[in-house]
């Protein structure tokens, strides 16, 4: 029974398994649920075992290798085009196995409990940021409404805010007052959270190798680095710099037939999170190489991009180079050296 495949279609309460023997054709249907998800694996020989990257599918990953049975994690955009006809959990389990007979369908690397640690801190301290920016633009656009105008820049909020409150010739309604000073402390303490959130990543990223060699790239800081090896991994899985800089939607679109090769906009695949902490770095690289007499050759090179090619263009180039530079250091675990600009 070596080639022995079992699909299982994850969700919260019911799981749905389908066993092959044979590729193309579904031997044994089985629907279980959750508490006797894992019983079932322990009942039938070590095999194959089909599920598509979702929530919850690492934990069940790691569950069930333990079992002696091999686990592949399959990209659940990748699966989708294989189910025929309409959708429900056995039409999603066969998918599951038709799309496993793709050969350039690429697994998902099974995450460790340290990796989706890392991730979860990032996901915690995105979703604080987000509240935090809702409750700014809530405050700014109510007292813009009664015409007090506040200035730009997150920081002037809370310190304006609190000033008109504690004024009593402001012109603020005292009906707001209160609303809004509770508005100020709801700001101060997601601020709070955001910043104990940095210090865990810290505190992580100390004890991590592979994090301590990416903080030596430019434009790679605290939060790039971590949400490399929490969302990634282990860099090494990609052929080359180019694969990797791919896989974040940092090469441009194609569009060629024959002789003529077309190039537009970047792909903006895969994650969107960790290409928009490289372009923010890559902007604050580009800036401060501006502001430096002898320039190094990488701000030199991006500096060049800028003359050429202008700011935005240039800030993405650099942030495809820092991709490379990433994937270039992880694989030979080294730091990363700065080479002066050649004569």
């Amino acid at each position: 029974m070596k080639d022995k495949t079992i699909a299982v279609d994850i969700a919260k309460d019911v799981f749905e398994i389908a066993v092959s023997d044979k590729p193309g054709k579904v031997s044994q249907r089985k629907r279980v649920t959750r508490s006797r998800f894992l019983h079932f694996f322990t009942t039938i020989e070590p095999g194959t075992v089909l599920m598509e990257a979702c929530g919850s599918s690492h934990f069940w990953s790691r569950e069930i290798q333990k079992l002696g049975h091999t686990v592949i994690l399959l990209p659940p955009h990748l699966v989708r085009p294989y189910r025929r006809g309409n959708k429900h959990d056995r039409a999603d389990a066969k998918a599951i196995l038709e799309a496993h007979r793709n050969e350039e369908i690429q697994p998902v690397p099974i995450k460790s409990i340290e990796q989706q640690i890392l991730a979860s801190i990032h996901r915690l301290r995105s979703a604080w940021r987000d509240t935090r920016t809702a409750r700014i633009n809530t405050i700014r656009g109510l007292l813009r409404e009664i015409g007090i105008f506040i200035p730009k820049g997150a920081s002037q909020v809370v310190p304006r805010v609190q000033g008109l409150v504690e004024d009593a010739e402001s012109g603020l309604p005292d009906a707001l007052r209160s609303y809004l000073y509770e508005a100020c402390l709801e700001i101060l303490d997601l601020e709070r959270r955001m910043k104990e959130a940095e210090n865990q990543l810290d505190a992580l990223a100390k004890q991590s190798p592979a994090t301590q060699r990416l903080l030596t790239i430019p434009g790679i800081g605290l939060l790039t680095a971590t949400a490399l090896v929490g969302f990634i991994g282990d860099l090494k899985r990609f052929r080359s710099g180019r694969h990797f800089a791919s896989y974040l939607g940092l090469v441009p679109k194609e569009h060629s037939s024959g002789n003529v090769r077309r190039r537009g906009r970047i792909t903006k695949r895969g994650d969107v999170y960790i290409r928009m902490l490289l372009t923010h770095g890559a902007r604050a690289v580009l800036n401060a190489a501006k502001r430096k007499e002898q320039p190094d050759r990488l701000r030199s090179w991006a500096l060049k991009i800028e003359t050429t090619r202008g700011h935005n263009k240039a800030t993405i180039a650099l942030a495809n180079k820092l991709a490379r530079i990433a994937w270039a250091v992880s694989t030979q675990e080294t730091q990363f050296q700065s080479m002066a600009t050649a004569a």
